[in-house]
């Protein structure tokens, strides 16, 4: 803002003629003969009157000063008005070549000496809004117009003041009483055009917000925000607003400086309390909202919020000790309730998710486990507890492709050991999983025994085998033959101790080093009869069925 669009100075070129009471003794010629012929008059009568002191003798006179100043000068005092007006000029010169802190303090003085001249008030308010003081400015304009209610500029200065301070109504007071006394004035021109865009911009932000529309919102502040830059309320609501978007430490820096300036102000208070609770500070959060209840205990958006953030405190701790206590369900309930109350508070409801998976992981719901990790990340991917979790959840599926991938994702967070063997194990078992898995074929577990090896393998190889499947359709006779050879590779691979320790520990088939096997042979030396099997109607080598596998 340049000093022609906010200052207007009342100089001697400019100024209302004021009457100035000269307070200073009078000191004309026609006193002074005056007061001599008074002074004459004794004297001629003194020496009409006969001597009554004896005459001393000459000796014994008193001596006779020869230096005396009988022309004495005395002091005029100068009026209050008179130094007051000086006063005013030096401020004005220091004004000028923008030194404005020391022609404060001569309007000051000025003001001192006479409180009721509207002039210094004007002149006071106008080196306030360049030292950008908007609110004492104003205070000295509205004392300047309550002294004299017909002083033009110091309307002038209540409109600008009020603007750059974004009171609508209090602009458009000052701009109606100012054209009621010139309403030819164009002076105002550019702050009646000003106070139709913020007004614009105002209700346009009002609407937004209503909305939930926090970004467009936040636009609209920016641009009244350039209007009004003292606008504690634009100010405020912005900052609101960038809290609503999680730019909180941008939203944080604005209410502190208002703070800072005005500890009492509710909404700042309350709008820093909105940076702390959606920062994951609950308790911090709930004291800002009850400080700003102390100063406003109205404060609509800080009684909401104050319950909101009770609750939310209340259901985490509740949860968080039913968990301990190994309630489970009632633990997940809770987590879930507390989940509804603000799904704004996303910091909070990543770790809510957190907490009702390690809930549902224990209930044996690992699938529902695995989504509440998932929300958690989708709120904070670098949430490593989350993820962590369902790398574990996704192993005890073995869902190893998604395991490695959550495994990895950690370990460009964090680079530790332990996430490297995890990763390392992890991606053992999917090339694992990308095997045959010999143990599913024959049915049985990890752990069975050379025993219960045997009986699964003589058990699948007479489901499977061929000549059994005789009459069947060929696609079916060509389905039975892939299921009977895979019988007889996973039998050949377990029932050997070194091929099934080199299986169990992730070496490809392909490293096994095997020979070819022919099933037919494997079943026959397994059964231990040359030709038939006394259990079906014919022999199962005779038929023809002469094939044989390979691992991989």
């Amino acid at each position: 803002m340049s000093t022609d669009q906010v200052i207007d100075l009342v100089t001697d070129e400019n100024d209302e003629v004021i009457v100035i009471d000269d307070d200073s003794p009078k000191s004309s010629i026609s006193e002074d003969s005056a007061t001599m012929d008074a002074a004459s008059a004794a004297t001629i009568e003194r020496a009409a009157e006969p001597a009554v002191m004896e005459q001393k003798p000459f000796a014994a006179q008193e001596p006779i000063p020869v230096d005396m100043d009988l022309d004495e000068v005395i002091p005029i005092p100068i009026s209050n008005q008179t130094l007051a007006e000086e006063k005013k000029n030096s401020g004005n010169d220091l004004y000028k070549i923008k030194r404005y802190d020391a022609a404060l303090q001569l309007y000051t003085e000025a003001i001192n000496l006479c409180p009721e001249t509207p002039a210094y008030y004007g002149n006071r308010a106008a080196t306030y809004m360049m030292l950008g003081d908007y609110k004492a400015a104003l205070r000295d304009a509205k004392q300047s117009v309550q002294i004299d209610t017909f002083f033009e500029k110091g309307y002038m200065r209540i409109a600008k003041c009020s603007l750059l301070m974004g009171d609508l109504i209090g602009t458009e007071q000052a701009i109606r009483k100012f054209l009621e006394l010139d309403p030819s004035s164009q002076a105002l021109k550019q702050e009646v055009h000003s106070l139709k865009q913020l007004r614009d911009l105002n209700e346009k932000a009002a609407f937004c917000y209503d909305k939930r529309d926090y970004r467009t919102c936040l636009y609209h502040c920016d641009n009244a925000i350039k209007i009004a830059p003292a606008s504690i309320h634009y100010k405020l609501l912005k900052a609101e607003c960038l809290a609503l978007l999680e730019r909180f430490d941008e939203a944080g820096d604005i209410a502190i400086s208002i703070m800072q300036s005005n500890s009492t102000n509710a909404d700042a208070i309350y709008v820093r309390g909105l940076t702390l609770y959606y920062s994951d500070n609950l308790d911090k959060g709930l004291l800002h909202f009850e400080r700003a209840l102390q100063f406003d205990p109205d404060h609509k958006k800080a009684k909401v919020m104050r319950i909101k953030a009770k609750q939310l405190k209340e259901r985490k701790e509740k949860g968080n000790e039913l968990f301990k206590s190994g309630k489970f369900k009632d633990a997940q309930l809770v987590y879930t309730e507390a989940l509804a109350l603000d799904p704004l508070n996303k910091d909070i409801n990543s770790k809510l998710y957190y907490n009702r998976a390690l809930v549902n992981s224990k209930l044996g719901n690992i699938r529902e486990a695995i989504t509440d990790c998932t929300c958690a990340l989708d709120i904070n991917e670098k949430y490593m507890k989350a993820l962590l979790q369902r790398a574990r959840l996704h192993y005890n599926l073995e869902n190893f492709e998604e395991c490695v991938k959550d495994y990895e994702k950690a370990l460009k967070f964090e680079k530790t050991m332990e996430i490297k063997n995890l990763l390392k194990d992890a991606k053992l078992q999917l090339k694992k999983s990308k095997r045959k898995d010999y143990y599913k074929i024959l049915g049985i577990g990890k752990q069975a025994s050379d025993e219960e090896i045997k009986k699964a393998y003589r058990k699948r190889a007479l489901v499977h085998h061929p000549d059994r499947h005789a009459n069947s359709t060929d696609e079916e006779k060509k389905e039975q033959e892939r299921k009977f050879k895979e019988v007889g590779e996973a039998y050949t691979v377990l029932s050997d101790p070194v091929k099934k320790s080199r299986y169990d520990n992730g070496y490809d088939i392909e490293d096994l080093d095997q020979s070819d096997v022919d099933p037919q042979q494997m079943f026959r030396q397994f059964f231990q009869f040359p030709g038939g099997d006394p259990n079906f109607g014919g022999g199962f080598g005779g038929g023809g069925s002469n094939f044989s596998f390979r691992f991989g």
